[in-house]
């Protein structure tokens, strides 16, 4: 019998000593550990997933400011869903419950519609799938524009991230970015200016425990793929892996996160193909011709201490 709770259809992923656990609302990302090495925050299925975690983005990430966005000379309005700052926020398959498209004992393929709504005239068929190896995982994303006309699409991943059990506050952060989004009271975008001489500088590792953080960061480059990575204080490292044209990463920390020993401080370090409040300054958007497909992947990368670089 398939096991069910509050983030759908329990789906295992095992290769090579790794293991995660799909839960089909949201296609959420709950549980991901190498060996006995856990790297992501758990959910439990009791209930919707605590500050969005692990679950997947489309078709924007981050949010939308004031839910309004103009498109073809017209005002359009999405539902409130970040109701404190007034804005539309994670997309609009927060609370879908995909479908098993494919299934093998390391790999799920995921996938859902995106009806026209409030504020969303477009039919886009979305999926995600994600296929565990020896030292992680890889998600790709995908999505086909089935409306009669041109569409826009952005898509991300809001995964928390740990090391095993060392103390995520220990952790030290590194995000290869040369700008940051500058943002209002209510979190929307006002620019996005260099990051050198200010405190969003990450180029340069940083403790997560001495300063906390909810900002997008653009001029992503790479080191062999990785656009941010985790290291542990024995040298242990956990890379974010993302496409090229995947432009944005997300740095999201709380020191409430809820964990069965009590609340402590947790990060969300989410690839994301377009910047906060994308439908209206268009950046990083993708569009989508009828008819017209588009894919991209992210994945993690953990290298345990004895071999870290």
């Amino acid at each position: 019998m398939t096991a069910i709770d509050a983030a759908g259809k329990l789906l295992v992923l095992e290769a090579d000593g790794a293991h995660a656990e799909i839960g089909t609302v949201a296609g959420i990302l709950r549980s991901l550990r190498v060996g006995d090495v856990r790297l992501t925050e758990s959910t439990d299925g009791s209930g919707a997933p605590p500050f969005a975690c692990g679950i997947i983005l489309a078709p924007w990430p981050n949010r939308v400011r004031d839910a309004t966005w103009m498109h073809g000379g017209q005002e359009l309005h999405l539902d409130i869903t970040e109701t404190a700052r007034g804005n539309a926020l994670h997309g609009l398959l927060r609370f879908a419950d995909y479908e098993v498209r494919e299934q093998t004992a390391s790999s799920v393929t995921l996938g859902a519609l995106i009806a026209p709504q409030h504020g969303w005239p477009f039919l886009l068929d979305t999926w995600v799938r994600y296929e565990v190896r020896g030292d992680g995982l890889t998600v790709t994303h995908g999505v086909t524009n089935l409306s009669a006309e041109r569409a826009p699409y952005a898509t991300g991943a809001h995964p928390f991230l740990r090391i095993g059990d060392h103390p995520v506050e220990d952790l030290v952060l590194t995000v290869a970015a040369g700008s940051y989004v500058d943002v209002d009271d209510r979190l929307n975008p006002v620019g996005e200016p260099a990051v050198d001489g200010t405190r969003y500088d990450l180029r340069v590792g940083r403790r997560i425990g001495d300063e906390f953080f909810d900002t997008a960061f653009g001029g992503v480059t790479h080191r062999d793929g990785a656009s941010a990575w985790l290291t542990a204080p024995d040298g242990a490292t956990l890379e974010l892996v993302q496409d090229v044209d995947w432009g944005y990463v997300q740095v999201f920390t709380t020191p409430v996160f809820p964990r069965a020993e009590g609340a402590g401080t947790a990060v969300a370090i989410e690839p994301m193909t377009a910047p906060p409040d994308a439908l209206n300054s268009g950046k990083g958007l993708i569009w989508l011709e009828p008819g017209e497909s588009s894919d991209g992947s992210w994945g993690l990368r953990y290298t345990p201490a004895a071999s870290a670089r």
